[in-house]
């Protein structure tokens, strides 16, 4: 069974003008995919992969169709408002819109697409000083940060230290958790063969209270599914818990330690992130 869009874990990116590649991702594991018509498509082409991916959506089956994400092209751009009239209808689940830096942005792309859901891709030191904004906005379903992007605005160099980014992380997470939205997606770990460097990258994003992350090939799925599944000794303490707290309800101990609140909360976390 597939994960339900809203908690997905990885999101897998397929360039718009390789139709050939679509259901390749939508079977490679990945919760979501997202048909990209952004930077993964020349300004020549744009035209072409706007038209692959409404067709395929046109034609695509509800549970596939549900499972697909569209990332147009940003608002200030010449494609814009094509991406959206083309899109109208297609029965699409949700856009991800980059270089999100006001909640009118979300306002219009909602209004363009009743019933779409928005992930607001923050990008930019714009993006993170409006983040509160953007993410209590209607429509708008999980926040993504773009790091590549924001320390390309900012002038980081995140190939020899990621800590220019902890700030913005710091900010698009507690954003998150204010509007009650689902923990963010993280970025993108460019480097494609360097699973050590996509485990540390998760790593981080973990530390910061992301619970997503962007692949752009299919190898970098499985690992970070299995690095986000609870290990059988968390599960088998979080089953611990939980019947400890059944027997003597807010009374209970476990190895020596209170079993309160914030421990059952975590222990029915460790279960749920298993899918139990």
């Amino acid at each position: 069974m597939s994960t339900p869009l809203a908690c997905a874990r990885t999101y897998l990116f397929v360039p718009g003008t390789r139709p050939d590649r679509f259901g390749k991702a939508l079977v490679s594991g990945a919760d979501a995919v997202v048909l990209d018509l952004e930077d993964a498509v020349a300004p020549e082409h744009k035209t072409a992969a706007r038209a692959h991916v409404v067709g395929w959506l046109q034609t695509a089956g509800p549970a596939d169709r549900s499972r697909c994400v569209v990332r147009i092209n940003d608002s200030t751009s010449d494609w814009f408002a094509d991406d959206l009239t083309a899109l109208l209808g297609t029965g699409v689940a949700q856009i991800m819109l980059p270089k999100t830096e006001q909640a009118q942005q979300v306002r219009f792309v909602v209004e363009a697409l009743p019933g779409v859901q928005v992930l607001a891709l923050i990008e930019s030191a714009r993006g993170v000083a409006q983040v509160d904004e953007i993410a209590g906005a209607i429509g708008v379903a999980r926040l993504v940060f773009g790091t590549l992007d924001f320390a390309l605005d900012l002038d980081l160099d995140i190939r020899r230290d990621a800590v220019g980014l902890s700030h913005a992380a710091a900010r698009i997470a507690l954003a998150s958790r204010l509007a009650d939205l689902p923990a963010p997606v993280a970025g993108v770990t460019p480097q494609l063969d360097d699973e050590a460097r996509l485990m540390a990258d998760l790593a981080w994003a973990r530390c910061h209270g992301f619970g997503a992350k962007l692949c752009i090939h299919p190898n970098q799925v499985l690992p970070i599914h299995r690095a986000l599944q609870p290990a059988e000794a968390e599960l088998a303490w979080a089953r611990r818990v939980l019947a400890a707290d059944a027997a003597s309800p807010g009374a209970a101990r476990l190895d020596g330690r209170m079993v309160d609140a914030p421990v059952v909360r975590q222990a029915r976390r460790t279960l749920r992130a298993a899918g139990h």
